[in-house]
């Protein structure tokens, strides 16, 4: 049963590109796999091998150490790590964290910060999320006082990606108590050797074990003023709101890939293992499933890719991207578990790929705004 599922936008110089990114991770990153989820991180020296091969920061422009290319070398790289279910190099939060800067960033913070980014001496991370507070933006309690020409923070954050290994953190505060949305900014904090910065614990998840998700604790830091993000108080809100598609796309590109990986995989097994004197992809049940599997991939291949081209063309909008976030993560929750269940028992065992997929995949509809937040946004355009 074979479907072609090669990217619409893919073109020779993209297909070079993932060749080289699949060796990358082959040669990297999947023989360390079972390490980093022991450890639950990558460690530093593999983001500086990515950086080293081009693979951080690829749609950045070369005049601030980007490879200049566009969102299509991000989703190949996302895509060669989403089916190989290769979690722990969280390249798309790295990415997002670019561009923050590139988007809303003065030229110094760009020159200071994105150059270092991509060559992997500086791992990105944004931290939104509070305890309490989930997807409630408006709800932070953390908090930059201004002190004479610095900012004073306290506070604390959850369930921070990239929060162990990171070398600047983008931090959204309140600089204004009194305001909602209209008092938030978004601080830079570069993470060595600052005093009152601490991480907290690595957090234990059920998925996504190769990757590190932290606390982060913040007691009375200090930032000069030249670490507002973008250089005006108030803008945090406006920031993360305009930088929501390119993160959702991120999200429906991944589960896409996953659903191709888990999909393959299956095939191989599948073909490969014996029940009642045949192969069980002879039976009735594994051929439907297996279909619908092949259908389902098929129809969410063809709307990623027009999110994609959407992206290039600076149209992607809020409600297209919620869409391309719910629909795919909700099917990439679907079709695995089916996946897992031609697997039979050893598709429960850590082991086999399709297992970790499967508790890989939840997240999904929960970061990056749930999915109920999703139908929110979406039926506000109806």
């Amino acid at each position: 049963m074979s479907i072609d599922l090669t990217p619409s936008w893919q073109d020779e110089e993209l297909s070079m590109f993932r060749d080289s990114v699949s060796r990358f991770l082959e040669a990297e990153v999947a023989p360390h796999d079972a390490e980093a989820r022991k450890q639950g991180n990558v460690g530093h020296g593999l983001w500086r091998k990515a950086g080293e091969m081009g693979l951080l920061c690829t749609d950045i422009p070369e005049e601030f150490g980007g490879a200049g290319g566009d969102f299509r070398h991000e989703a190949v790289v996302a895509e060669e790590m989403g089916k190989r279910a290769l979690t722990g190099l969280n390249h798309s939060v790295h990415s997002i964290v670019a561009h923050y800067f590139l988007n809303h960033g003065t030229d110094e913070q760009k020159e200071k910060y994105l150059p270092r980014m991509a060559r992997g001496e500086l791992v990105g991370a944004i931290a939104m999320t509070e305890p309490g507070t989930g997807s409630d933006l408006q709800g932070v309690r953390t908090h930059a006082k201004k002190d004479g020409d610095h900012y004073v923070i306290n506070g604390s954050k959850t369930f921070i990606s990239n929060g162990f290994l990171a070398g600047v953190v983008l931090v959204v505060v309140k600089t204004d108590t009194s305001q909602g949305a209209k008092g938030m900014s978004i601080m830079i904090v570069e993470t060595e050797n600052q005093p009152g910065y601490k991480v907290g614990r690595v957090l234990d998840k059920i998925g996504l074990k190769a990757q590190d998700t932290s606390e982060l604790f913040f007691e009375d830091v200090r930032v000069h003023e030249s670490q507002l993000l973008g250089g005006v108080e108030g803008r945090g809100f406006f920031q993360l709101m305009g930088d929501l598609p390119y993160e959702r796309l991120f999200i429906g590109v991944g589960a896409q890939a996953a659903m191709e990986g888990a999909y393959h995989a299956t095939l191989d097994y599948v073909r490969e293992r014996t029940a009642f004197g045949q192969p069980i992809a002879e039976f009735q049940n594994t051929k439907f499933k297996l279909a619908e599997i092949a259908t389902t991939i098929k129809v969410g291949r063809a709307f990623v890719d027009e999110c994609v081209r959407d992206m290039l063309e600076g149209k992607l909008d809020t409600t297209k991207a919620s869409m391309a976030k719910l629909w795919g993560s909700e099917n990439q929750c679907r079709v695995i578990d089916e996946c897992l269940q031609l697997f039979g028992g050893y598709g429960y065992m850590n082991e086999y790929m399709i297992g970790r997929m499967y508790t890989d995949a939840r997240i999904q509809r929960i970061y990056g705004g749930t999915n109920e937040i999703m139908k929110e946004v979406i039926s506000r355009s109806l």
